[in-house]
């Protein structure tokens, strides 16, 4: 139990370390060593990392395809601007709202699947998130349709309204409980539930899971994840519009974890760097490659698809044993 304990307070540990080096990155900017908009697109980055944690235990975990991600975001977005831009109320009231929301639609959509298997599940989660575009679009009263709903930074009960700055301090801490909170959830027995139902679901029912409970609660889990990304979003950069929350968008949170590496918390950190963080920093600004940024990401899916599936999370493990090999190996000879 001990030793348990232990290692919680190691990663927490680390999660924190982690938090604190983010926190530099406004300071680099002041320094003159990063721009204005590079921190923009690290927020972003960060952002797009607490979507890309749900799917990863929705698919990672739970075996569970969505496509849906982008239209649950843009939801939470919607509703957190209008109810701190039209009515007037605090943050804090726009959150809990703005994730309950679209949370108890992600359980229903979790009824729902239990009709539905593989890429069945996947399409049945894009038309879903397609009605939602079609209310961004066509409901202007909630969204302002194509023109944009506006947000400020989070003005909360007590203290003053956030700067930029504060807004990304605000991000990175949100980011870092998401981390411990996946880290709880999937190291108790639903990371266990839903580890077995990937691997087999009549033999995760032969061991007493259920079937029903456990995709609710993946359903429930990546739904308040993309939501709480989704009003960190709209806060942060100030505007929605839906052609932001497109199945675009859902292929590259899908793609974030499939090159991070599933069930991995670090991994989809780094893959939302690859896919999002690069793309914006050195791949936009040159124009041959702007326009080609689609066929890059697709690419580089389809490599890791099918020569390194288990993400660039598993890199140290094999080169770790690579060296094992190598060390053995020398021994060898050297007898």
């Amino acid at each position: 139990m001990n030793s348990i304990l232990s290692k919680d307070r190691r990663k927490y540990f680390e999660y924190i370390i982690l938090g604190l080096l983010f926190m530099l990155v406004p300071t680099l900017n002041d320094m003159g060593i990063l721009r204005a908009g590079h921190v923009t697109i690290i927020g972003t980055t960060l952002i797009y990392t607490i979507a890309a944690l749900g799917l990863n235990i929705l698919l990672g975990y739970g075996g569970l395809l969505s496509l849906g991600t982008a239209g649950f975001m843009g939801l939470a977005a919607y509703t957190s601007a209008y109810i701190t831009e039209n009515l007037g109320l605090t943050f804090e009231v726009a959150l809990i709202v703005a994730v309950a929301v679209p949370t108890l639609l992600g359980v229903l959509v979790g009824v729902l699947s239990l009709k539905f298997e593989g890429i069945y599940l996947g399409i049945a989660t894009l038309v879903v998130s397609e009605i939602f575009r079609e209310i961004f679009l066509n409901v202007p009263e909630f969204t302002n349709a194509t023109s944009g709903a506006l947000a400020g930074f989070p003005q909360f009960l007590i203290g003053d309204q956030l700067t930029r700055r504060g807004m990304y301090y605000f991000i990175v801490i949100v980011m870092i409980i998401m981390f411990i909170i996946m880290y709880n959830v999937t190291k108790g027995h639903i990371g266990r539930a839903l580890n077995a139902m990937r691997g087999s679901e009549s033999s995760a029912q032969a061991m007493g899971v259920n079937l029903f409970k456990y995709r609710l609660i993946a359903f429930g889990l990546a739904t308040m994840f993309a939501s709480v990304a989704g009003v960190l979003y709209v806060h942060y950069i100030g505007i929605s519009y839906p052609t932001t929350w497109t199945l675009n968008l859902s292929l590259d949170i899908l793609a974030i974890i499939v090159i991070g590496g599933f069930r991995s918390i670090r991994g989809t950190l780094v893959g939302a760097f690859i896919i999002y963080g690069l793309t914006e920093i050195v791949l936009k600004p040159i124009p041959i490659f702007a326009s080609m940024s689609p066929v890059i990401k697709g690419v580089l899916i389809i490599l890791f698809v099918l020569y390194y599936p288990n993400g660039i999370a598993h890199l140290k493990y094999d080169v770790r044993n690579w060296y094992n090999r190598i060390t053995k190996k020398e021994v060898a000879e050297n007898e």
